[in-house]
């Protein structure tokens, strides 16, 4: 059983046309709350990435933005966080939300957030990490995407292992359970460092 003590989660900074997105971000927050979880995320206000913030902010949890610098000035910074941290660049801002994650989750969202979700398991396919991951599908906004990650393990680019890694779910309590049962695989040996 894994200890999820904080959970980086990967959404949209807007907030899109499907109302249930909204409602269930705000849960999502709620219950990283609710289970004394902290939620690491991208700083802002505004969008999905707020309303998660949001849900966990109304609950009492514990909310870490971590934004580069650049983008302060063009994002809305939510200033209701437990703390806020400032990176250089996108590049050190990824590798801060997954050092203070146990965990990571995906939510709805555009170019930015498929890049983080991919990063973040191609980490994991390459044995930097093993840290469950999890995507929650709301609504099938995910369905095709899904497919054509099944497309890549039929024609033979992607390992049915790694495709694996990915754990879908259109439900949070579900995805949040599965997450803390997760198993991560063995690292290959080519990819474990020479200890000699």
């Amino acid at each position: 059983m894994n200890n999820l003590t904080s959970i980086c989660v990967f959404c949209g900074s807007s907030e899109g046309n499907d109302t249930q997105v909204v409602q269930q971000a705000l849960q999502l927050g709620q219950k990283l709350a609710q289970q004394n979880i902290a939620l690491v995320y991208g700083a802002a206000k505004i969008g999905i990435m707020g309303k998660v913030a949001e849900g966990a902010i109304a609950n009492k949890g514990k909310v870490v933005g971590v934004i580069p610098d650049f983008l302060k000035l063009k994002e809305v910074v939510h200033l209701g966080l437990t703390e806020l941290i400032t990176t250089d660049n996108m590049h050190e801002r990824k590798m801060k939300m997954h050092k203070l994650s146990d965990g990571f989750i995906t939510l709805p969202g555009g170019f930015g957030t498929l890049e983080e979700l991919f990063e973040i398991i191609t980490w994991s396919q390459l044995g930097l990490h093993q840290k469950p991951i999890g995507l929650l599908n709301i609504n099938g906004f995910y369905d095709h995407l899904l497919q054509m990650l099944e497309n890549m393990v039929r024609s033979g680019f992607l390992k049915q292992d790694n495709y694996e890694l990915l754990i879908v779910e259109d439900d949070i309590d579900r995805l949040l359970q599965k997450m803390k049962e997760f198993e991560p695989v063995q690292v290959p040996k080519w990819l474990k460092p020479d200890r000699t």
